[in-house]
């Protein structure tokens, strides 16, 4: 008896063993044949912005969104909503989801190296956009945007041709954008490179404005206020520490109108002040041609189709450029106004 008990044991454990390696079997069955299906469904674009800050970043996240649809590419999105740990966290998101390809606008140049090496670690390859950084350029595939050091450049060119009759000094606010992004270094050393150390135009004042409208506004009522209570205020220009501002080079449109609402709020003309800004948004162009900016150089936002073909490319496994600038122009006083384009954003 107890022998016909034993048997009947080893029978029900083979029994329960044969059925755990068919479930087994079935389950790398499912796997294989979801890792088939992946190959022939649409790329899938793990993609991370900075925020929505201004009109300029809104129409960056529409022309990928647009460009994507075209492509028949999913995009899962991120808004970082300007934190770097954000973006961290949602690259990681991506790599864990198994994208096709991560591209994201790094907020700052630094701490990166990391994350991108999880991302290498897991065969997907990332695209900068809009924004450079300093890590191992075998970490990612490429960068896609503007040429921060040349939009200096152009500022400070037009600043020295605009300002050639005389010897007299030129005292130079410098409005720059959040603090240790690459476009903001590389528009502050493009625009003092071409001034060349000249002792003519000379920054007298250089401050963040975090690219965003209501700091423009902020920067530009601490001088005045400043300017008050020293008893030096008056309402021809701005000043610092008894200096007057002939010259504003604002590192994006956002923080240039923002500068430009307190001049009206304090009866300001900013005729009288040379104002160069950069992005080309819509509402700068109109203040360009109302007299109020002197020059606009662009940043091109329009930066989708570019993308989605560079996508494509490195999904497929094809090198693509190491940098890749989308083309811009410069808008100044002296263009045929007749000929602007509405700007879409």
């Amino acid at each position: 008896m107890e022998i016909k008990k034993t048997t009947f044991i080893a029978s029900i454990l083979v029994f329960v063993m044969s059925c755990a390696v068919a479930v087994t079997a079935c389950i790398f069955i499912i796997a294989g044949n979801k890792k088939a299906e992946k190959k022939s469904e649409r790329l899938i674009l793990g993609f991370s912005q900075i925020g929505s800050e201004s009109a300029w970043r809104t129409r960056n996240t529409q022309s990928i969104f647009e460009a994507a649809a075209e492509n028949d590419i999913q995009i899962i999105f991120d808004d970082a909503q300007q934190k770097q740990e954000n973006q961290i966290k949602a690259i990681r998101s991506f790599i864990i989801y198994q994208v096709d390809v991560i591209a994201f606008v790094p907020i700052v140049e630094d701490g990166w190296d990391s994350v991108l090496r999880e991302a290498k670690n897991a065969g997907i390859p990332v695209i900068l956009v809009d924004r450079e950084i300093n890590a191992d350029k075998s970490l990612y595939a490429g960068f896609l945007g503007e040429d921060s050091l040349e939009e200096g450049r152009k500022a400070a060119k037009f600043l020295m041709e605009k300002c050639t009759e005389d010897d007299s000094p030129v005292n130079i606010l410098e409005i720059t954008g959040t603090e240790n992004a690459s476009i903001v270094k590389g528009r502050a050393k493009g625009f003092r490179e071409t001034l060349g150390g000249s002792k003519k135009f000379r920054i007298i004042h250089s401050v963040s404005g975090d690219f965003l409208r209501s700091r423009g506004k902020e920067i530009a009522e601490d001088l005045i206020q400043s300017a008050r209570d020293s008893g030096n205020f008056r309402n021809d220009a701005l000043y610092f520490e008894g200096q007057r501002i002939d010259a504003v080079f604002s590192h994006n449109d956002s923080m240039t109108l923002g500068l430009l609402d307190s001049f009206a709020n304090y009866g300001i003309n900013p005729e009288d002040t040379v104002i160069i800004s950069i992005d080309a948004e819509q509402k700068s162009i109109d203040a360009l041609v109302d007299g109020k900016i002197d020059c606009v150089i662009e940043c091109n936002p329009n930066l989708g189709g570019k993308l989605m073909e560079l996508i494509r490319n490195v999904a497929s496994g094809k090198e693509v450029p190491k940098i890749n600038y989308n083309e811009e122009r410069v808008f100044c006083e002296d263009d045929d106004f007749s000929k602007y384009e509405p700007r879409g954003y």
